[in-house]
């Protein structure tokens, strides 16, 4: 059982921001499946991560030490996060490869165009 229900992240634009995630989370069988005004929410079957307007009107702005970290089907998978990311304007933070955080754990790291780190990675063997 997951602990949370969702993440938002905050952006300063926002079709830039849904043109970024559509094509990053997409690899990891991730959708958007709500628009509204102020923001977007991706998932599978029901929205966990939320890419908003921040509700009090001031600039989105990043966590210092806050990285988001999505659950990736494969390493292909992590790959493809990764190279799309780079596509769509976001920044490297960290080349996909093994981590030693967890046996056969394998990760790649991405700064939105917001600055926000984001990780895909799985555990799962070569």
């Amino acid at each position: 059982m997951a602990i949370y229900t969702h993440i938002t992240l905050g952006t300063n634009n926002l079709d830039n921001a849904r043109g970024f995630y559509d094509k990053v989370l997409a690899p990891l069988g991730l959708k958007r499946l709500v628009d509204a005004d102020h923001g977007s929410m991706y998932g599978v079957d029901v929205p966990e991560l939320m890419i908003l307007k921040p509700a009090d009107g001031n600039p989105a702005t990043v966590g210092n030490g806050l990285t988001v970290g999505l659950r990736a089907p494969n390493r292909a998978a992590i790959d493809e996060f990764h190279k799309q990311a780079l596509e769509a304007g976001g920044t490297d933070a960290g080349e996909p490869g093994p981590r030693g955080f967890a046996p056969n754990a394998y990760a790649a790291y991405v700064r939105d165009l917001d600055g926000h780190k984001i990780v895909a990675s799985c555990t799962n063997p070569e």
